[in-house]
């Protein structure tokens, strides 16, 4: 089995985040970058896969070459090999067609990635790449085995868990408790280093998407302390102030 497993770059949920250009673009001075949470339970269940099958895991990111360590991360973690596509990743859609463009040059029997990324949050791109290779893509996908050339997939769904086998190929958005998040050893560190990252450039596609402005939540307002004898007024403010009730 062929696994390709997509990767995001994104801001550690600690780093302090500001914006540049005339706050149209995000100031990467100073910032932490990590592999997409989501992303890590796509890995973590691809490399469970891969030793189970006996098959090939591709790791895939459409970014630039500061990326790398998180790609050399993916590596060590238990993926065979990477590619980056070398690009500013501008958009959902523009991230899915680099994605399916690579998957309909190598035949993958199985693409996985997060269920979004946590820093746009658009949660599309598996959707978007799926109908791009005329296949089948479900997301949030919780839980998933693979038996000859069909999946068990455990599903969220409004109101409940769903339950359904598809056959192969599929691309999902994976989510916990899919699999633990793993961590590299030093043997899988040493041999990251030596493992194939290619780097290609991206399919040519116009702009679709053009950032006007960031801009940061508004800061929490001051917390009024209402004493437990004044249920009354606190239910007046709900209603009045807050505007919750």
């Amino acid at each position: 089995m062929k696994i390709l497993v997509c990767i995001s770059n994104v801001p550690d949920t600690t780093a302090k985040i500001t914006f540049t250009d005339n706050d149209t673009r995000l100031n990467k001075n100073g910032v932490q970058y990590i592999i997409g949470p989501y992303d890590d339970y796509a890995l973590a269940r691809g490399v469970e896969l891969k030793e189970q099958s006996g098959g090939t895991l591709t790791v895939l990111h459409v970014g630039e070459a500061d990326a790398d360590p998180q790609i050399r991360k993916a590596l060590a973690i238990g993926a065979d090999d990477a590619i980056r596509v070398n690009a500013d990743p501008l958009d959902s859609y523009f991230v899915a067609v680099q994605i399916a463009h690579v998957a309909q040059q190598n035949n993958y029997d199985l693409i996985l990635m997060g269920r979004e990324s946590i820093d746009y949050n658009s949660g599309v791109v598996h959707g978007l790449v799926g109908e791009m290779l005329g296949i089948a893509s479900y997301s949030p996908v919780m839980k998933l085995d693979i038996e000859g050339g069909s999946a068990t997939i455990s599903r969220e769904i409004d109101g409940g868990k769903e339950i359904l086998k598809a056959p192969l190929p599929l691309v999902l958005g994976c989510q916990e408790p899919i699999a633990e998040w793993k961590i590299p050893n030093m043997r899988g560190i040493m041999t990251a280093r030596t493992k194939p990252l290619n780097v290609v450039e991206p399919v040519s596609l116009d702009e679709m998407t053009v950032p006007e402005k960031y801009f940061l939540p508004a800061p929490k307002g001051a917390c009024k302390m209402i004493p437990a004898a004044e249920a009354g007024t606190l239910i007046r403010l709900l209603r009045t102030e807050a505007k919750v009730l």
